[in-house]
């Protein structure tokens, strides 16, 4: 089976590709040859998810899942939110996004926060949409140097090491968007269009 991942996004798609069964393979938006910046314009993490999805059904023709991720900090009312890519300005930069973040948590004993990824499904014509919640907290500073985005100052509850001091397997177990891919792989199976 062949599913289009709405990503411009490497890391994003290495992490999903290894998460998903080998019978069902992942294009990229670069493998279809659409070169466009989906605009993300909705309010919430579930209305991105859906105009990308959306997006590439309506204008290629492919079945396709696409995702938006927040980082929720309760001390900033739930900010970054679905601001989250874009937290330090544009051009999107991890570095200026956890500058930003630092900064604005400097004062802050509460350091609780939660990633979230929604993923909307587009197959045969019908929408499905997949939560997945990672809970834990923002460091003090960065540390490690694997994943993306805001791993290196985010900590899982349970765990000592940052997202970025673990590899991708351990990651992809227990992250936001493991938990949301592993609903979206289960549903596929019970759909028989897995392996």
């Amino acid at each position: 089976m062949k599913i289009v991942f709405a990503t411009h996004n490497q890391n994003k798609l290495k992490e999903v590709q290894q998460l998903l069964p080998e019978s069902i393979q992942v294009l990229s938006l670069t493998d279809i040859h659409c070169h466009e910046e989906i605009p993300e314009t909705a309010e919430t993490l579930a209305g991105n998810a859906r105009i990308k999805a959306d997006f590439v059904t309506k204008n290629y023709g492919y079945n396709c899942f696409a995702d938006d991720t927040g980082l929720e900090v309760a001390a900033l009312n739930g900010a970054p939110g679905v601001y989250s890519a874009r937290y330090g300005g544009l051009p999107r930069d991890a570095d200026a996004n956890m500058r930003k973040l630092l900064s604005n948590l400097k004062d802050k004993t509460d350091r609780s926060a939660q990633f979230k990824t929604v993923i909307a499904l587009n197959l045969n014509g019908k929408q499905y949409l997949f939560e997945g919640v990672c809970k834990g907290e923002i460091l003090y500073e960065k540390r490690g140097s694997a994943g993306f985005g805001y791993d290196p100052i985010f900590v899982p509850d349970g765990f000592k090491e940052s997202f970025a001091e673990m590899s991708m397997e351990e990651k992809g177990k227990i992250s936001h968007r493991g938990r949301a891919v592993a609903q979206l792989v289960a549903f596929l199976w019970s759909l028989k269009v897995g392996p």
